[in-house]
């Protein structure tokens, strides 16, 4: 063999294991992006954006950066379960839906799943851009009424400034969560 076809033979070799580790590393790297994004519970996510007329990605979003996917997390505020509701809220939907619940059932993913999709409904209804009601949902929508009135808000109801840091950053961590879902769910 020439040193020409061996220098090239070596070059060919090195090319298709550069790729195939590059694959390889994708590879891994997507896995632990899914590991990381869950879509537990998907039957309740599913049932009830349908119902809802919310994206599951927004459910699943939502879902992530409130509880990690814990049914039993209840924040030092008070607001319980996955998708962090807290009890007024869920008083406050219940009367809406005509449903008759204690405020325990918020630990039961179905329940939980049901009525804090419900809320993104009705928030995204009421403010139209689901970045502003996700600040809604982190802030309360009489808050973000507030900050629209107070011209923190262009014409079309899209927040340009968010006067609570927490609230900002809820924002922020919802939106990178929605685009991972997109990424590796939704494409």
């Amino acid at each position: 063999m020439s040193k020409l076809f061996k220098n090239i033979c070596a070059f060919v070799i090195i090319i298709g294991l550069s790729v195939s580790i590059g694959f390889f590393a994708q590879h891994i790297k997507t896995k632990y992006d899914m590991a990381s994004h869950p879509r537990d519970f998907a039957e309740f996510v599913e049932k009830y954006s349908q119902k809802y007329k919310v994206p599951e990605k927004i459910c699943y979003a939502v879902i992530k950066c409130e509880s990690g996917f814990d049914s039993a997390a209840k924040s030092r505020s008070g607001a319980i379960g996955l998708m962090q509701i807290m009890p007024d809220t869920f008083t406050y939907l219940c009367s809406l839906e005509g449903a008759n619940y204690e405020t325990g059932m918020l630990y039961d993913p179905e329940t939980n799943i049901r009525f804090g999709t419900f809320y993104l409904s009705v928030l995204y209804e009421r403010f139209g851009i689901w970045e502003t009601a996700f600040a809604a949902y982190n802030a309360g929508p009489s808050r973000v009424d507030g900050w629209i009135k107070d011209g923190k808000a262009d014409d079309a109801g899209r927040l340009t400034e968010i006067p609570i840091e927490e609230t900002e950053t809820y924002v922020t961590r919802v939106n990178r969560a929605l685009k991972m879902y997109e990424n590796l769910y939704y494409q």
